[in-house]
């Protein structure tokens, strides 16, 4: 018998990662056996797995999808997104609705610049590298550590202006990159951002954002 079979794993477990994760049951189950019933590291294993899942479907086209708003309390803040999928079936569904509202309202909150790291213009990775290796902490240092600490200031621009790589509001342990993977291996459909507008009342410009997957008029 094997290890996972061993494990006996609560009924109710098994429902509250259900709950968490959004994964069907008997891969709930599966996870939790894995993990010997550690709630968390099964809520891992379910990641690493809807993040293969996704891999897989990356290549898929999206062509349908929706578009959703989120407007903060007050009404300061607005957000219109257009979020795809791959059918008008996946596209009406509870899960894919809530996901264009938690985009939506993460955006409202965080207001990156770009969609993915695909989108940040050269120049803009240039000026902030030019930006970090003129500071005062860089100077005299060997070329090996600059370098490496270089990579670490350029990781933390991306996660700061990009919003695949931004840590979810309502859960900053997963990026929104893998709250979408999430959904994609729920869902069985391939999801993708495909642009968004950030309106704030009294800023000078809005943010507008898409990707460069699809060739299309921007934003306006």
């Amino acid at each position: 018998m094997s290890t996972e079979t061993a494990v006996k794993i609560d009924a109710k477990l098994v429902k509250e990662l259900r709950e968490k994760s959004g994964a069907p049951m008997g891969d709930c189950l599966k996870a939790l056996q894995e993990a010997k019933g550690d709630m968390e590291n099964a809520f891992v294993v379910l990641r690493k797995r809807g993040m293969a899942s996704a891999a897989k479907k990356a290549s898929r086209s999206t062509n349908e999808g929706a578009v959703g708003t989120y407007i903060h309390a007050g009404g300061k803040i607005g957000v219109l997104l257009e979020l795809n999928c791959e059918s008008d079936f996946v596209a009406v569904t509870a899960d894919f609705q809530e996901l264009l509202r938690d985009i939506a309202m993460h955006i409202a909150a965080t207001d990156p610049r770009f969609i993915g790291r695909n989108e940040v213009p050269q120049t803009d990775l240039d000026r902030e590298k030019e930006v970090f290796l003129a500071q005062p902490a860089m100077k005299g240092k060997p070329e090996a550590v600059v370098s490496k600490i270089l990579e670490g200031k350029i990781a933390k621009f991306y996660e700061e202006a990009c919003l695949l790589d931004q840590p979810f509001i309502k859960e900053a342990t997963q990026t929104i990159s893998q709250l979408i993977a999430s959904k994609v291996a729920k869902l069985g459909e391939n999801i993708s951002v495909r642009r968004f507008a950030r309106f704030k009342v009294g800023a000078a410009e809005w943010t507008v954002a898409q990707t460069k997957l699809v060739a299309e008029e921007p934003v306006a």
